[in-house]
């Protein structure tokens, strides 16, 4: 063979060695693998999504509103309804994975599934008694407060070298939580005090409560516009809550406010607007408004995604295998307005989207083979 046509032949083979080595790193790591400035990580298991190198992501829950009262015509939430959603991609088939509130945010930031305790909503503050560990890191066990081998998606980002925090109206102390063993006395809003405990989920493992970590990370919602104030001081995942008015659960609530989704509506007026106008959202921010569950524990108990009973709970929905059809309403950049997607999503199905953007292993049932993570469905703009 002549060497002209040697050195083509060594060429060729070089630069599909090199395009299958790229290849295997974008499967291995995902879009921002090898990006300059990328943090490190681990990476994500396997996924079929996506994804556009969405880097900060903020989670807004409101309460106990099924899908249609919130998205059907006539909604008491114009705002969220109509004008955000001409903004976003409207999720459909997004469902809550429980009864009552707290298991579905403690689903959303660990994977953990309910037990007889957070379905009742930890009345009282006690510690989660494990037994084992089952099949997709299910605790085995019951209680609230969750042991601090028990993994959260806070824990995974610390660990990577990125930031998250937990914003609560209300809150006031940072890390606000009841004493171990003790009533939860915030069960029931009072003037001038409307703030859950049992809609902070990261009051409820002990790997963040034990840790510096809760102090400077699980805040009073007046810290949200600092934060907001620049690409470097907005944390990689927020999770935001409002009190028990603005986040439709009461109504009539406690301070002479209407309540319900009109409230709610009124609150995402003054809040969403600067999430939106924000430095890192305007850069690669990806905002989700969603509920916990829908209002019914008797009517709707439906599920979705495969969901099925775990070793703590028979009855995830308690009458039924989930906590009912909510939907949920994406906006980022990277995002169409007015466009919607009929993938059936969960709480777990979040939580491994969330991952997926950092590269993180999935924790709990956020790693249930066949589990629908936001794909191109949800980021309809190429980056």
């Amino acid at each position: 063979m002549s060497t002209p046509r040697v050195r083509r032949v060594v060429g060729a083979a070089v630069v599909l060695l090199i395009a299958l080595a790229a290849a295997a790193l974008w499967q291995a790591h995902g879009p921002q693998a090898g990006v300059s400035g990328a943090p490190p990580g681990p990476a994500s298991s396997p996924a079929a999504s996506a994804h556009p190198g969405v880097g900060h992501i903020t989670v807004i829950n409101l309460e106990n509103k099924g899908y249609d009262q919130t998205w059907g015509s006539g909604s008491p939430a114009p705002y969220l309804s109509s004008t955000l959603r001409a903004q976003g991609v409207l999720l459909t088939q997004y469902f809550g994975v429980a009864h009552h509130s707290l298991p579905n945010y403690i689903a959303q930031i660990s994977g953990q599934g309910p037990n007889p305790q957070t379905q009742s909503d930890c009345q009282t503050y006690t510690a989660f008694d494990q037994t084992g560990t089952a099949a997709f890191g299910q605790a085995v066990g019951e209680g609230c407060v969750f042991p601090a081998g028990v993994p959260t998606v806070a824990g995974q980002l610390t660990d990577t070298g990125r930031t998250w925090k937990g914003y609560s109206e209300d809150m006031g102390e940072s890390c606000r939580h009841p004493a171990p063993g003790t009533r939860d006395d915030t069960q029931r809003a009072r003037p001038g005090d409307q703030y859950a405990a049992r809609h902070n989920p990261f009051v409820y493992f002990a790997g963040i409560t034990g840790s510096p970590d809760c102090a400077r990370n699980v805040l009073d919602l007046d810290a949200l516009p600092a934060a907001l104030s620049a690409v470097d001081s907005t944390p990689n995942l927020a999770i935001i809550t409002p009190n028990l008015c603005h986040d439709g659960h009461d109504a009539p609530c406690v301070d002479g406010e209407a309540g319900g989704l009109a409230a709610a509506d009124g609150w995402l007026r003054e809040w969403v607007p600067r999430i939106l106008a924000s430095p890192a959202f305007r850069q690669d921010g990806m905002l989700v408004i969603t509920f916990d569950e829908s209002d019914s524990v008797a009517a709707d108990s439906t599920a979705c995604c495969g969901e099925s009973a775990g070793p703590n709970a028979d009855r995830p929905g308690i009458d039924g295998p989930g906590g009912g059809r909510v939907g949920a309403l994406v906006l980022s950049p990277f995002i169409a307005g007015g466009t919607e997607s009929n993938t059936p999503y969960n709480h777990y199905s979040l939580l491994a989207s969330i991952e997926d953007a950092f590269g993180l292993p999935y924790l709990g049932y956020a790693s249930t083979p066949g589990l629908a993570r936001f794909g191109a469905d949800v980021f309809n703009i190429a980056p």
